[in-house]
């Protein structure tokens, strides 16, 4: 009876340890998904407009053939080997713009990003922050979230990779995106 009891303890404790390591496997898994799908919603409703880059396409264009000579296309191409994912939405509708707010606000604080600046202008607040590689200069993420002011659209922005943040003005220029002038402000002042 007394090894019965024993060995029941035992196969209870491998039992209690294979169920902690399945929920911490299924916690982290659970987390990139969101992470990754978050903002999905927004993709294809009316009255919002998404860009959505993944890293095949990336590594499409990283393959583009350039002029040797422009420097600042070269840097382009140089960064887009670095990136996994763009997703960016904008929008004007009022209900949208509310739903955007509480999703970015909600993925602010389950992400574990850390706020690297924020301005308000005129009733436009832009808020952009990062999650860092091992050293500081490197971005594993960039998010921003600008809460748009009357008549100006509300924008949210992901973008997930490895690079470092002074690339980033060349990326706005080169693809035209929402919110390039507050990320060049940005990058200017992580230096």
């Amino acid at each position: 009876m007394k090894s019965t009891i024993q060995e029941y303890r035992k196969n209870n404790k491998k039992s209690m340890t294979k169920n902690f390591i399945i929920t911490i496997v299924l916690a982290f898994f659970t987390h990139a998904f969101y992470a990754q799908n978050a903002f999905d919603k927004f993709d294809g409703q009316d009255d919002v407009t998404s860009v959505i880059v993944n890293k095949k396409m990336f590594d499409i264009m990283s393959k583009v053939k350039v002029d040797p000579s422009d420097k600042e296309t070269q840097q382009y191409m140089a960064l887009i080997k670095k990136l996994d994912n763009l997703r960016v939405f904008t929008t004007k509708n009022a209900k949208i713009e509310a739903d955007m707010k509480l999703s970015a606000d909600k993925y602010i604080k389950s992400a574990n990003l850390e706020e690297l600046m924020r301005i308000n202008d005129s009733g436009k607040n832009v808020k952009i922050y990062v999650k860092s590689a091992v050293n500081d200069t490197k971005i594993k993420e960039l998010f921003m979230f600008i809460d748009g002011a009357k008549n100006e659209d509300t924008v949210l922005l992901s973008l997930i990779g490895n690079f470092d943040l002074n690339e980033i003005s060349v990326l706005t220029d080169k693809m035209k995106l929402p919110g390039g002038t507050d990320l060049k402000k940005a990058s200017k002042s992580k230096k």
